[in-house]
This record gives C-alpha cells, structure tokens and sequence, in this order.
C-alpha cells in the first residue's frame, strides 16, 4: 500500500489523483467510486452525501454525487460514463463514514461504465500512485492526512 504525507492508497485501486477518487473494478464489470484518504482530509468531517439516483446517467467529468463537508460543497466527479447502479445509502445516512473508512464503508457509488477500457487506461493504478499524489500535495500545498484519517 502507497503512503504518501501520511495518506495512504490501497494498491487494488485504480485512482483520478486530479479529482482525488478512486475506482475499484468489480467481478460483474461495473465499477464502484469513493473519495480517496486526501480529499475526505482536505473537506473535512463530512456532513451530506447527495448521490445521483439509481438508473440516471453520469457524464465523464461531471459529477456522480454531491458531498458536503461544514467548510466545502462540492462534487465528486466521475472520469467514466455510464449509469448508476448502486448508491450507498449507509453513507447517506452516516456522510462520516467517508472519512472513518474512505476505501470501505465509505464508498460513493456504482457505475456501469460505457467505456471503462480507455478510461482505465488514464487512471493510475496504487502501486504507481505515490508519485502523482506527493507532487498534487505539493502544487496544492497540502501537509497530509491526519492519523485519524488512515
């Protein structure tokens, strides 16, 4: 598993560093997103998570849910298209299970993407990522995550 200023990232994962989410292939081809341990640490505790709905579509680069934290309202964008499958309706109700287990509990959504291999292909895979994510906390000078946030 990659660590990066504290932060850690999941080698099974495949990760957007730009847009801090990750992406986890599942054995039925559709994929499931969160937010990676660097964004729930820069938002903050968590307040809301507004996914899109069951059956409607996502464009990529366009938002797949909205998530509120008590100093930023935001969207967590999807780098594929496709159509939500599943939300997760535990972190609705409990938004901090982002933050107490972003790459578990607090997983965002499932998509069934239009075109995962060439989406794929641009995303970072975790054994690669710690790179990427130390200059991204750089150029935004972002310290780290707390230890609470592993």
């Amino acid at each position: 598993m990659a660590e990066v200023r504290g932060c850690h990232f999941p080698d099974e994962l495949l990760y957007d560093v730009d847009n801090h989410i990750w992406y986890q292939e599942l054995p039925d081809g559709n994929v499931r997103l969160g937010m990676t341990s660097v964004a729930t640490a820069m938002a903050g505790q968590l307040v809301a998570f507004t996914p899109k709905k069951v059956g409607r579509s996502v464009e990529a680069g366009k938002s797949c849910a909205t998530v509120e934290s008590g100093k930023w309202v935001g969207p967590a964008k999807s780098a594929v298209a496709g159509t939500v499958v599943a939300v997760n309706d535990a972190l609705v109700a409990k938004p901090s299970l982002a933050n107490e287990d972003p790459y578990g509990a607090g997983w965002l959504v499932v998509i069934k993407p239009a075109d995962w291999a060439t989406v794929k292909a641009g995303l970072t895979p975790g054994s690669q990522v710690a790179p990427k994510y130390e200059a991204k906390m750089a150029a935004d000078n972002f310290a780290g995550c707390a230890p609470a946030c592993r």
